[in-house]
């Protein structure tokens, strides 16, 4: 899939999901050079697969840069700089206008646009799959019958199924206040135990 031109250019980034509580967890994103920013509370915690985290995989696996996190990496998105990192007020605030603009661009272009939509559908498919591939009961509030699957779609949810399959364990097993991180667009999870690190050292792994 080619991506839309109104999302490039688009970085590296780190996206790190952290276990915050018993029921709990953030988002935060971090591009080299940049502000930390993220969500926290970020919305839909589950112990076994977050709502965000589905976002990633599917968007991650099916190369969708024009959404949640490939908006992130150009620029917009809905993750903003927190207030605990420091720094001065006002230039906080004259950054998150310039990345609502940024994000009100991208929302504005009809190719993005598709992509978020597809995105967002595939995740509550991707979601409901899982869960119910896995004996669960999936969330009314995080899916509504639409449409049938075309059998492009059918292949799309399979692919994210495998790694969800393969990541879900990973998130499962963090304690509070561990991580999964990942780069993006990376499906390689690197993960750490401890709350922070200093940007470019390594992240070190929970085992052991």
């Amino acid at each position: 899939m080619t991506p839309p031109q109104a999302c490039h250019p688009w970085l590296a980034m780190d996206v790190i999901f952290r276990r915050t509580g018993a029921r709990r967890y953030s988002v935060n994103v971090q591009v080299p050079g940049q502000p930390m920013h993220g969500m926290d509370p970020a919305p839909g915690f589950d112990e076994h697969i977050p709502h965000d985290l589905v976002h990633y995989i599917v968007e991650a696996e099916l190369q969708l840069l024009a959404g949640v996190f490939g908006r992130a990496a150009s620029g917009g998105g809905n993750f903003y700089q927190g207030s605990l990192d420091g720094g001065n007020a006002r230039e906080r605030a004259r950054q998150q206008r310039k990345q609502r603009r940024r994000e009100v661009r991208l929302a504005s272009d009809e190719a993005s646009r598709r992509e978020m939509a597809h995105s967002e559908r595939l995740a509550g498919l991707c979601d409901l799959a899982w869960r119910r591939r896995h004996g669960q009961r999936p969330d009314p509030a995080r899916w509504h019958e639409g449409k049938p699957l075309s059998a492009e779609e059918h292949a799309q949810v399979e692919r994210v199924l495998t790694q969800l399959d393969r990541l879900a364990p990973i998130w499962h097993g963090l304690p509070t206040g561990g991580e999964l991180v990942l780069t993006w667009p990376s499906l390689v999870p690197l993960i750490a135990t401890h709350k922070h690190r200093k940007l470019g050292s390594p992240w070190f792994s929970s085992a052991g």
